[in-house]
């Protein structure tokens, strides 16, 4: 394991005292891999330094926002140029317009979106929405699936699909939790009986189209399109999760990669380039459901904060440029069968997953993985040996096994390969 340096050891030792478990997010804290969480200091490009100054080729990537690299000068420009004119007004800006008129341009069948402050906000909101749109209270999301720490959606499965949710959490009451039933995802059967028996009192069914919170899970072929059937034959809502995938499994996310149309989406992350941003959307007849104009309630003061929407509208457009995409994702494909190429050489069992610039390698015997439950089966402790590894190496990864990872157009083919050489030496070890 590598030995940390004097200064991230110091400062976890004085953020423990002020802030629980001395990180403001728990995967942070190196729970899963153990150790002392590295403390950063500052980023370029496809490269994070540490306190001491140490460079890591950087594959995490804030957990997804920066596709673009760290810094990107168009980016910081339009970021420097709002900051001369002000930070926040908690009023109506151009900017707003601008960057949700660009959004809609992009989604198909999103004629209307409303800025939030993150992507728990996002999904929040989104599940409001679906319930008073809807006049129905359940709601089904999928095992592995992650939408924000709202108490709705923070909920485990109870022993069977129709058995009532249970909460993931303290604090999560049962009487919300009774609401959410959690299925298995790729499942298509178990979804359809469920639908057949309960879809009348189904406000929504919400998923990540491509999982990111159990590392990098795809749909199978057709699992999408079973909820979308579900969903539009009981008259239920179907919300894409799409604040990790949004504009990073294609260029116009999940829509484009699979041709499914949700009824809502959220977003987040990519969309506000590096800054706190979430959002949701949909067709006018729903959105217009949300006060002032309808009924249903959701609000934040610093909503469509100007900085951010400068950052994401930046973003976005150079994003959409059409040379854009394929490199990065060549790029992950190459990263991805790379090591496992290796790990096969090291005779060292794993599989791998990937779409578009998001990656996930599992250690595991098993060819594919499509649930949670093969997720749960993975060697977490030879993922840990390797991330050390890895981390000796200046190889920045997840600090858990259960997170995908993102590339980004910063990244080079020299970046790349010696990735691909310090994996090999690492893999050979294990």
């Amino acid at each position: 394991m590598i030995k940390k340096t004097n200064r991230s050891q110091k400062l976890f030792e004085d953020a423990k005292e002020y802030i629980p478990g001395g990180v403001n997010s728990p995967v942070r804290a190196f729970k899963a891999v153990g150790g002392t969480p590295v403390f950063f200091q500052s980023a370029k490009g496809a490269y994070i330094f540490d306190e001491d100054g140490r460079r890591f080729i950087d594959f995490v990537l804030s957990w997804g926002p920066m596709i673009l690299g760290h810094g990107n000068p168009v980016v910081l420009d339009a970021i420097r140029k709002q900051l001369e004119r002000a930070m926040t007004f908690g009023a109506p800006t151009a900017l707003e317009i601008n960057l949700a008129e660009y959004i809609c341009g992009l989604l198909p069948g999103i004629d209307m979106i409303r800025m939030v402050n993150s992507g728990t906000e996002a999904t929040m909101s989104a599940v409001r929405l679906a319930r008073g749109f809807t006049g129905r209270d359940k709601i089904i999301k999928f095992e592995g699936c992650y939408h924000g720490h709202s108490d709705s959606l923070l909920v485990k499965a109870g022993s069977g699909a129709l058995t009532l949710g249970i909460p993931s959490s303290p604090g999560v009451p049962e009487c919300i939790a009774n609401q959410t039933i959690t299925l298995t995802y790729n499942d298509i059967n178990q979804v359809q009986q469920v639908m057949e028996q309960i879809g009348s009192e189904v406000a929504a069914i919400i998923v990540e189209p491509v999982v990111g919170n159990m590392n990098c899970v795809p749909p199978i072929r057709g699992f999408l399109n079973a909820l979308r059937e579900c969903c539009s034959s009981t008259g239920a809502l179907l919300i894409f999760d799409e604040v990790m995938t949004g504009f990073r499994i294609n260029p116009i996310g999940a829509i484009g990669e699979y041709g499914i149309q949700p009824d809502i989406i959220c977003l987040g992350k990519v969309i506000g380039g590096g800054l706190p941003v979430g959002a949701f959307g949909g067709s006018r007849e729903i959105m217009e459901q949300i006060a002032p104009v309808g009924p249903i309630y959701q609000a934040g003061t610093l909503a469509g904060n100007p900085v951010a929407m400068a950052s994401g509208l930046a973003t976005l457009k150079l994003i959409s440029e059409p040379n854009f995409f394929n490199p990065v994702s060549t790029l992950t494909t190459r990263l991805v069968n790379g090591i496992i190429d290796r790990a096969r050489d090291a005779k060292v069992p794993m599989t791998s997953n990937h779409v578009g610039t998001m990656w996930g390698i599992f250690f595991s015997h098993e060819r594919e993985i499509i649930n949670y439950k093969q997720v749960m089966r993975c060697d977490t402790k030879r993922f840990a040996k390797f991330f050390h590894g890895m981390l000796a190496e200046g190889i920045y990864l997840a600090p858990a096994s259960f997170e995908a990872g993102f590339m980004s157009s910063a990244h080079s083919v020299q970046d790349i390969e010696y990735t691909l050489d310090a994996a090999e030496r690492v893999l050979n070890k294990l």
